[in-house]
């Protein structure tokens, strides 16, 4: 089973969270294929339920997500995705760490990621030219710790986001949201904004406004 298909798939809460992260992950790498908008059209309207009401629902964002796939087209994706994240010289949205935590690409925000990579035995794929704190890589990264099974594993989760992802990443996704040539996207961000506020009150992390 592929990422997206785990994403859409997933059952029980720790599953639902690994999913969710990799599907941001996945929808942040590249601008969905008419095989990933065909996948996301089949996302239940109940997918995002948490198992109680104090953690809250993500079932609205993904319903909105949902019905922004019926309406999308690759091309049109493709465009989309461009003017946001790529354009001439930079996209509306530049998805990295230090450059929201510190206005500069490749700054100390790498480097301590990088620092905390290593320690958590993540290797940087062949190929990937991507700085490891391109949102997508994060969200990967998080849907790994949050996918593993060992003991400690709720603390590696609530150390890697509040270093990592609270700081930053609700804030990337409002902008998402709100950005000018946002589209589909923008239910992309909505769902994400959602996860993180969702995500800091599971693990007792206050994510940055």
């Amino acid at each position: 089973m592929d990422t997206l298909e785990a994403a859409i798939d997933g059952n029980g809460y720790q599953a639902l969270r690994a999913n969710a992260y990799s599907l941001l992950a996945h929808l942040l790498a590249a601008a969905p294929t008419e095989d990933t908008l065909g996948r996301l059209r089949e996302i239940a309207r109940t997918n995002g339920e948490t198992p109680n009401e104090e953690n809250g629902s993500l079932a609205p964002a993904w319903g909105a997500l949902r019905e922004a796939a019926i309406h999308a087209a690759p091309r049109e994706l493709a465009r989309e995705y461009h003017a946001l994240f790529i354009g001439l010289g930079s996209g509306e949205i530049v998805p990295y760490a230090s450059r929201y935590l510190t206005g500069y690409l490749n700054d100390r925000p790498l480097a301590d990621l990088r620092d905390d990579l290593t320690r958590l035995g993540f290797e940087r794929r062949p190929g990937v030219c991507e700085p490891e704190d391109h949102a997508a890589a994060v969200c990967e990264v998080m849907a790994s710790i949050v996918a593993d099974a060992a003991p400690d594993a709720l603390e590696e989760q609530r150390e890697f986001f509040g270093r990592h992802i609270a700081p930053w990443m609700q804030t990337l996704f409002t902008d998402l949201a709100n950005a000018p040539s946002a589209r589909f996207y923008q239910a992309v961000g909505t769902l994400g904004r959602e996860l993180m506020e969702i995500e800091g009150r599971y693990l007792g992390v206050g994510a940055a406004s």
